[in-house]
């Protein structure tokens, strides 16, 4: 892939994981969209763990899908992934395929990913950036805040 393409690729693949995340939470807070689980229905206001998980669901994804508060929004939806597999789904089978964790898995994952390395270029958090004066900085990714070519030189 041409390097100009992966921070643009890295700002999809964050967009996308937030959207999703993002509908998991609206399905089951809301009970849209297939509900919770697909019953229709969702999940009684403060059940524990199901509605503060899906209330997680429905504001980091939100946060993740617009590239605002990106890196600590994508730690808590990665680390409440990780307690959902570990807690729902390790208990009936070790692997993914075989306890239904997958989605868990993929999700913790791929947030963690979005946590190292940013949400790329096209976020609220680097607009923001650029817009404070802070557009010099580079992140993760090697690419400089303000969009330009050339890594920033701390002075």
């Amino acid at each position: 892939m041409p390097p100009q393409l992966n921070a643009a690729v890295l700002s999809l693949f964050r967009a996308v994981a937030g959207l999703l995340f993002l509908c998991h939470g609206i399905a089951s807070i809301f009970g849209v969209l297939g509900g919770n689980q697909g019953t229709g229905h969702s999940v009684p206001a403060g059940t524990w763990p199901g509605w503060y998980a899906a209330l997680i669901q429905l504001i980091a994804g939100a946060l993740v899908l617009v590239g605002l508060a990106t890196r600590p929004a994508a730690l808590i939806a990665s680390g409440s992934m990780a307690y959902a597999y570990f807690s729902v789904h390790q208990e009936k089978a070790l692997l993914p395929i075989r306890n239904g964790g997958e989605l868990a898995a993929m999700f913790c994952w791929s947030f963690l990913i979005i946590t190292v390395f940013g949400g790329g270029p096209y976020s609220l958090d680097r607009l923001i950036a650029r817009m404070t004066g802070r557009g010099a900085v580079p992140d993760r990714t090697g690419e400089p805040l303000d969009g330009s070519r050339e890594p920033a030189v701390a002075s």
